[in-house]
């Protein structure tokens, strides 16, 4: 008797314990989920009622250059960003993998990005990228070269988001390729090196092929990551020159808070979800797809 009273004791007290997860869950994911599938069949601009339009939110999108225009920037920006991100996150990870004095310290530093506000970094680059007062234009007149139109020229404004995204993110890739670098065993580096393989072949049959499954999670991060675009766009050019960096959620921001569409924001944002589901399990397959022999 006094063990299923300290059974049901013990039952009750892992009941309130998980209450405020239930509770935050409920609030702050379930409900929004819901409330936003119910707004795609609504027109609503959050003072009037809301009004049943069935489809039209979709007919609409289909009709909408601009989405076609935001869709365009996001993929340009991820076709830009992802190989950088890749590139350079592990050029630093092999070079940090190496040991070194200091090694912890310069770790830490390019962490340091990831965890400073988006809002202060995008400002910072923003001062960077100037035409007239920029640091880099600064650095290129110092040498007699021209200054670059980073952010003013339609064609310079997104690859110069991409760098600037990569350069905030990369400390949290960085991390995940030195796990997988410290996961691969010695002795298949020491087989190779008994067999007479330069570093540059070990690298290429042994550290990249063995990092696949870090790179999966990079790809897939870093494609999430660029599909919510929103912070350097709006800080930056605020979507021009000529819509030029106009991103999804730019877009849809512009639509539920600017225009109050909020209705025809939801069916954008559940369109954009679709889309990354797509582009990521595309993206999983090719990668882990077996080269032909």
């Amino acid at each position: 008797m006094n063990l299923v009273r300290s059974r049901r004791r013990h039952d009750r007290t892992g009941v309130w314990l998980s209450l405020p997860y239930v509770i935050f869950f409920l609030a702050f994911v379930a409900y929004p989920l819901v409330f936003s599938f119910v707004l795609i069949f609504h027109r609503w601009n959050i003072i009037t009622p809301m009004e049943w339009v069935g489809l039209k939110n979709f007919e609409r999108l289909i009709a909408d250059p601009l989405f076609y225009r935001s869709l365009g920037n996001t993929l340009t920006f991820l076709v830009i960003h992802i190989p950088l991100q890749i590139a350079v996150a592990l050029g630093f990870a092999l070079l940090l993998n190496v040991p070194l004095r200091g090694r912890g310290f310069f770790r830490a530093l390019y962490f340091l990005p990831v965890v400073v506000s988006g809002v202060a970094v995008t400002i910072l680059w923003q001062q960077l990228y100037s035409y007239d007062y920029g640091v880099l234009n600064g650095i290129l007149a110092s040498v007699h070269l021209p200054p670059v139109p980073w952010l003013v020229n339609a064609r310079m404004a997104m690859p110069s988001i991409a760098i600037m995204a990569t350069w905030k993110n990369v400390g949290i890739y960085i991390v995940l390729f030195l796990v997988g670098l410290q996961n691969i065993p010695r002795e298949l580096y020491e087989a190779a090196s008994l067999d007479g393989a330069t570093a540059f072949r070990q690298f290429r049959h042994i550290t990249f092929p063995m990092l696949n499954p870090t790179v999966i999670v990079i790809v897939v991060l870093s494609t999430i990551g660029g599909f919510s675009l929103f912070i350097e766009p709006y800080v930056l050019t605020g979507g021009g020159p000529m819509q030029s960096t106009l991103s999804g959620m730019l877009y849809i921001y512009n639509q539920a808070f600017y225009f109050g569409h909020m209705g025809y924001a939801a069916a954008l944002g559940f369109v954009y979800a679709l889309v990354i589901l797509g582009v990521v399990l595309i993206q999983k397959k090719v990668i882990e797809r077996e080269p032909a022999t």
